[in-house]
């Protein structure tokens, strides 16, 4: 019998803590970015990478973290993520050139990587006692996470508008020490022996970032430039090696058995087009906001706030009961298409526009589409998950959206440019390529909403399918 831990409580506080800056680190920079682009010389297309150099790395290395996390220890790998999340933010605050801002942002991956399936490794060690200790957990900790997205987006406007846009990765430094100062809460773990796929890491993280450069380049060189054909065949050959990989190691980062479990495959698929949607809306917003409303650092962010607030309103309050009522599968599709909704409103924004009317209300009717289809899809890929692959399971859905993110910001950015959102003090024309990213967005939830329609199995069935089959029965196939 296990020793129940007396500090679970106050560790479990650590570990929210951990998610919500790991959340909170791809939110807050969105409103400090047209200060980051005059300041290092980021053009309007390079921008993305400020973003997307974070969640490239976090995205590719989460299986990674995940696995050095069960042979390393948990709580090592978890204190070893702080340090190396600390040392990204330093490198990020003191950049002073667009390149080493990137890198900085790479690095700040990294670290989170390893902080994320190391806390939900702990949190399972410190609740899997008492399955209602651990609902209540999971809640809290879940919580943590639309938290973090609203609090990045106030302090980016905060620290940009009053104080400097380095600051929104100064503020990592002693929040990271103060964490790392009460990791003495968290459970010790002994490592184990087993290999570490540092080569099927590699593979998979190089793919993904050759494959969002190469559509990022590609609207300046051309989409049947060599250069590009060269890039994506890249990119393909890398993805494929990591595949083959996967195949032939002891001990892979994700075993290719995995995707046999009930709707792990559309529950992913919806959430790599979920990203898709979202973060390039999240992340074209705030553009708009600044670059054509004439927003300040501190209004943009305060212009978003109702659309995060919202956020996590539904997803801690609401989500889980319409989840009991109807299931993951109405939910992940009403809520794609009620986000495409939302983006069609915003395609419509003019470059005269205001905020109560033209922004508000579709900012609100897409929060509400998030909100509805992200923890359900979340849900659905675990559920069908056997204990000892419950883990592989949320790190796979986890890497899913976050390269469905980087990728959509990539192709959309790639079509605002293409409509002029490279025209800098050029309000219609900057306005056409925003509402074109919009546009893009939107087709992209809607095909999300048909696919789960489509594809996914209800509830019912992928509980049935999941279900083993009685012994004395002989089932056939």
């Amino acid at each position: 019998m296990s020793t129940v831990n007396p500090r679970r409580w106050w560790a479990l506080v650590v570990l929210a803590a951990a998610q919500f800056m790991v959340i909170m680190d791809t939110s807050i920079i969105g409103v400090a970015l047209p200060e980051m682009q005059k300041d290092l010389g980021f053009t309007q297309g390079e921008l993305q990478w400020v973003f997307n150099a974070y969640v490239i790395v976090f995205g590719g290395l989460l299986l990674l973290g995940g696995r050095l996390s069960d042979l390393v220890g948990a709580r090592r790998i978890f204190v070893t993520g702080w340090a190396v999340m600390i040392a990204g933010s330093v490198l990020a605050a003191a950049a002073q050139t667009a390149w080493v801002e990137i890198a900085g942002r790479a690095v700040q991956g990294v670290g989170g990587a390893l902080i994320a399936p190391s806390a939900m490794t702990l949190l399972m060690m410190l609740f899997m006692h008492d399955p209602k200790e651990l609902g209540k957990a999971m809640a809290l900790y879940g919580a943590a996470a639309p938290a973090g997205g609203t609090a990045g987006v106030f302090l980016g406007g905060v620290f940009t508008e009053w104080a400097a846009w380095q600051w929104v990765f100064v503020i990592y430094i002693p929040i990271g020490l103060a964490t790392l100062a009460a990791t003495k809460l968290l459970p010790s773990v002994e490592s184990r022996r087993g290999s570490v796929d540092v080569l099927g890491a590699v593979a998979v993280t190089a793919g993904l970032a050759l494959a969002v450069f190469a559509v990022v380049r590609a609207p300046e060189v051309g989409w049947g430039a060599t250069a590009t054909v060269l890039e994506l065949a890249g990119a393909v050959a890398l993805l494929a090696l990591f595949l083959v990989i996967q195949k032939s190691v002891r001990e892979p980062l994700m075993p290719l058995s995995v995707w046999r479990i009930p709707r792990l495959g559309s529950a992913n698929l919806a959430m790599a087009l979920l990203g898709a949607a979202w973060i390039p809306m999240w992340y074209f917003l705030n553009l708009y906001l600044q670059q054509v409303l004439g927003y300040g650092a501190f209004a943009s962010g305060a212009a978003l706030l109702p659309m995060t607030v919202l956020l996590m309103i539904f997803m801690t309050a609401v989500t889980a009961r319409l989840m009991g009522r109807f299931g993951a599968k109405p939910l992940i599709a009403g809520g794609l298409l009620v986000l495409a909704a939302g983006l069609v409103w915003l395609a419509a924004v003019p470059p005269t526009g205001s905020f109560l009317v033209d922004v508000l209300p579709a900012s609100l009717v897409a929060a509400l589409g998030m909100s509805l289809a992200y923890i359900p899809a979340m849900i659905a890929a675990m559920s069908g998950a056997p204990q000892e692959q419950a883990g592989l399971a949320s790190g796979i859905v986890n890497t899913t959206y976050n390269v469905g993110s980087a990728l959509g910001l990539a192709a959309l950015t790639a079509v605002a440019m293409s409509q002029g959102a490279d025209r800098l003090g050029n309000l219609p024309r900057l306005t056409d390529g925003f509402s074109a990213a919009f546009i893009g967005a939107a087709v992209i939830a809607a095909l999300g909403g048909v696919l789960t329609l489509l594809l996914m199995k209800g509830d019912k069935a992928a509980a049935a399918e999941a279900a083993p089959a009685p012994q004395s029965e002989k089932v056939s196939t």
